[in-house]
């Protein structure tokens, strides 16, 4: 069974367009979450083989920098953007949600660190690193908090950033990729 991810399965979406960004962010970041979903299971039949290591280590790259970048994407300039562009009853919704957001950002840090251990136990050799309650407790935090972005966070960008505002979030995007 190859439990790689396949390159490309993601939607392409570019700097000129940030929020569809982010969301296509968020599919990566589920299937990532499928990769682990299905890597203990793989373990506990075949050992830490080459597919297991190779599965971890692709995990941990992504989280280490994209899933890191995604973040900083949001708090650093999405967040500021949209409190910025607050008006009328928006202001007290918008503050709360990007306070509970950048909580559970925290949240998803602190269990993507012990996770992140785990799986490099895993990438060199290790078949009985991986803890399945870990693995499910982080799938279930990011399906949660990506759920709440998309149905609530990205429509609300959607409606209230200027075409300005996105123009800059994107540039900022691009530079935090060094792109």
């Amino acid at each position: 069974m190859d439990i790689s991810l396949l390159p490309g399965t993601s939607p392409a979406a570019g700097f000129d367009a940030p929020l569809d960004m982010l969301s296509a962010c968020h599919g990566r970041i589920e299937k990532q979450c499928s990769t682990l979903r299905r890597l203990a299971p793989h373990l506990a039949e075949h050992g830490a083989d080459a597919d297991a290591r190779q599965a971890a280590a692709n995990v941990m790259r992504y989280f280490d920098t994209a899933g890191r970048d995604h973040h900083a994407d949001e708090e650093q300039d999405l967040f500021p953007a949209l409190l910025e562009s607050m008006a009328g009853s928006d202001a007290v919704c918008l503050r709360d949600i990007t306070m509970a957001l950048t909580g559970e950002h925290r949240e998803l840090h602190a269990a993507w660190a012990a996770l992140r251990t785990q799986l490099d136990s895993v990438a060199r050799g290790d078949a009985s690193a991986l803890d399945a309650a870990a693995v499910d407790d982080f799938i279930v935090r990011h399906l949660r908090h990506i759920a709440r972005e998309e149905n609530e966070l990205i429509p609300m960008a959607k409606r209230l950033l200027s075409e300005v505002q996105l123009q800059d979030l994107g540039k900022a995007m691009r530079a935090r990729r060094g792109v």
